[in-house]
């Protein structure tokens, strides 16, 4: 009979901490259950080994006694009575049961030594003492998660949506209804408790993931609570100044004073029209407005009258322009 390295089964350091000791095989044993490996031989095998190894290391107890038989493995194993004859090296009074508690598989219980047996002889010699019967019950497993993507609109993003969309867990479809709140991002998660897989042994379901698509805007770009516009301004409102309407999101559109000089590029903050955060009680990020001037594409004749006239005077040298510096300096 060979020594069983239970740490070396979980793939941890002999220091582990129990908490690593039971993150260790919770991982292994999702990897290898045999409903994730159905008529999967190897996975099955592993299952047992890393379900026994836990047995006895996720117990301070049993992992104590453990710790004590690996350093004394070769000293009992050539004692009269050991694996050739040799009595338990913990004793007689040992209390760890007659070999009759059972095991959770994903719905098939084992019951240790007997038909069916998931367990080594190694585990029977050293923890399935012949004394008072100890039942243990198999550590349980959270279902499995499962993640979905779901699409929104900027808009409903900003004010939040409620939707009833199908989730496939647990063998068949379901319909779920879900309140999406409002201020989420594209590639946030939004979770739904105990929606997800089964748990193994009587353990909690996993939960359920929906991964959020935000469709691009054709007006408006978003940067964290932050919205971003173009505003399309006349030549001779940014001359001369006035009035533009800014459009929002949410509808209405607000009015935006043009100071004269105003340049192509230049940005306008208008407060509180942005988008709000999922977590910043109501509170909304800014718009940013940035200019872009409008040049006419097709000119009257007046207009083009003006237009020359203008040029003209912005022409250096022109007797006009030197005439109105002259009434400016009088």
């Amino acid at each position: 009979m060979d020594f069983k390295d239970y740490y070396q089964t979980l793939g941890i350091a002999k220091s582990a901490s129990a908490k690593e000791i039971k993150q260790a095989y919770r991982k292994l044993a999702r990897k290898h259950h045999p409903d994730v490996n159905p008529g999967d031989a190897t996975s099955e095998s592993k299952f047992k080994d890393i379900t026994e190894a836990y047995e006895v290391l996720g117990n301070a107890e049993t992992r104590r006694k453990y710790d004590e038989l690996g350093a004394n493995w070769r000293q009992y194993e050539q004692a009269p009575g050991g694996p050739g004859g040799g009595a338990n090296p913990f004793g007689s009074g040992w209390p760890f049961g007659d070999g009759r508690w059972t095991v959770n598989m994903g719905g098939a219980e084992a019951r240790a030594g007997g038909a069916g047996d998931p367990f080594s002889d190694f585990f029977h010699t050293f923890f399935g003492g012949a004394h008072e019967p100890q039942r243990r019950r198999a550590p349980r497993n959270k279902g499995r998660d499962v993640e979905q993507s779901i699409d929104l609109t900027l808009e409903e993003a900003l004010h939040g949506v409620q939707r009833r969309f199908s989730i496939a867990t647990r063998g068949q479809a379901r319909t779920v209804d879900v309140k999406i709140p409002p201020g989420v991002s594209d590639g946030s998660r939004v979770r739904i408790a105990g929606e997800g897989e089964a748990g193994v042994g009587g353990a909690a379901a996993g939960d359920v993931f929906l991964r959020v698509r935000i469709a691009e805007h054709p007006k408006f770009r978003r940067e964290g609570r932050d919205l971003h516009t173009p505003v399309d301004v006349a030549l001779t409102t940014a001359v001369l100044g006035g009035t533009v309407e800014v459009p929002t999101l949410e509808g209405p559109s607000l009015t935006l004073k043009i100071p004269p000089a105003t340049q192509p590029g230049q940005v306008f903050r208008l407060k509180g029209q942005g988008m709000p955060g999922v977590r910043s009680h109501g509170e909304r990020g800014a718009l940013y407005a940035t200019v872009t001037i409008e040049v006419p594409r097709r000119l009257s004749d007046e207009q083009r009258e003006h237009y020359e006239a203008l040029a003209e005077i912005e022409r250096p040298g022109k007797s006009g322009r030197k005439k109105r510096r002259a009434r400016s300096n009088a």
